[in-house]
């Protein structure tokens, strides 16, 4: 499990390794059964608080993306079929909700919104338009 944390950042240090975490469950990376760091051990090797890290698998655990074995440490959940895209869902709603909405009191309209997500996309390189982003 690879992980790049950013103590310089505005977003807190616990959501990163949420967040980070999470998109490795959704996207395979971090397989069904696989077993995670043990909090003091992840603590160690990204060197901040065993605190901050209980907390992150705290989080984790109560979204249902791990599991904790008693005596045996975290491991990843095994996630019903299609409810890593639903996560997914999820995660790109929360992230986009703030700049729409922040984008829509600027004055700019869905059309135009829409248009810059679709730049973005093409952007990436990682996507090909379908018909419905067309």
């Amino acid at each position: 499990m690879l992980l790049n944390i950013n103590d310089h950042g505005s977003e807190p240090l616990y959501l990163q390794i949420v967040r980070q975490v999470s998109a490795q469950i959704i996207t395979g990376a971090l397989p069904e059964g696989e077993p995670l760091p043990s909090i003091r051990e992840l603590a160690r090797r990204e060197r901040i608080s065993v605190i901050t890290v209980q907390k992150a698998y705290e989080e984790l655990v109560r979204q249902n993306l791990i599991v904790s074995r008693r005596a045996k440490g975290f491991f990843v959940a095994d996630l019903p079929k299609g409810s890593k895209e639903d996560l997914a869902r999820l995660h790109c709603r929360e992230a986009l909700e703030k700049p729409v909405r922040d984008s829509l009191s600027e004055g700019l309209d869905l059309k135009t919104i829409l248009q810059i997500v679709r730049d973005i996309v093409a952007d990436s390189g990682t996507a090909e338009p379908t018909k419905e982003t067309e």
